[in-house]
């Protein structure tokens, strides 16, 4: 079989967004069961209320729902299974210091296939406020409506 090329998004963290300030994100590899994978690749995997914690020197991912494969039998696993992550061990030191700062953790974002491989981008966010909130949807309404003007004004 060829090595597949080039990245295929899986799902998607939307309100990761809207509730929190992403201040940077970092790329990671999961370690995941054959049957997991296989569910992945169809694209029954949720993100949502999903989150990463440090512990003893490894990340792992918590409340990420993988759905068990239809075609598995025994080696189905728990679809709520903590999901460990990979990454270099000074990148795991430096995101829990920056998560022991006041209001900073580590929210999934997205979760892709590049080159056949399962990745997660790994946001490190800073919690929103309702004012926020607001202004961020107030900032998106005005973009919206700018871009409506525009086109508008061409279509003349």
């Amino acid at each position: 079989m060829a090595k597949q090329k080039g990245i295929k998004p899986i799902a998607a963290n939307r309100r990761a967004r809207h509730d929190y300030f992403v201040e940077e994100t970092y790329e990671c590899g999961l370690a995941l069961h054959g049957t997991e994978v296989k569910s992945i690749r169809q694209g029954h995997v949720n993100l949502k209320e999903s989150y990463a914690h440090v512990k003893n020197g490894e990340i792992f991912a918590e409340s990420m729902h993988i759905s068990p494969y239809e075609q598995g039998n025994i080696f189905n696993t728990d679809p709520m299974r903590p999901k460990k992550l990979l990454m270099h061990k000074a990148e795991i030191r430096k995101l829990g210091q920056l998560v022991q700062r006041k209001g900073y953790t580590l929210i999934p974002l997205q979760l892709y296939l590049k080159d056949g491989r399962v990745k997660m981008e790994l946001g490190v966010c800073v919690g929103k406020h309702l004012h926020d909130k607001r202004a961020s949807a107030a900032e998106r309404d005005a973009k919206l409506e700018a871009a409506r003007a525009v086109r508008e004004q061409r279509a003349e």
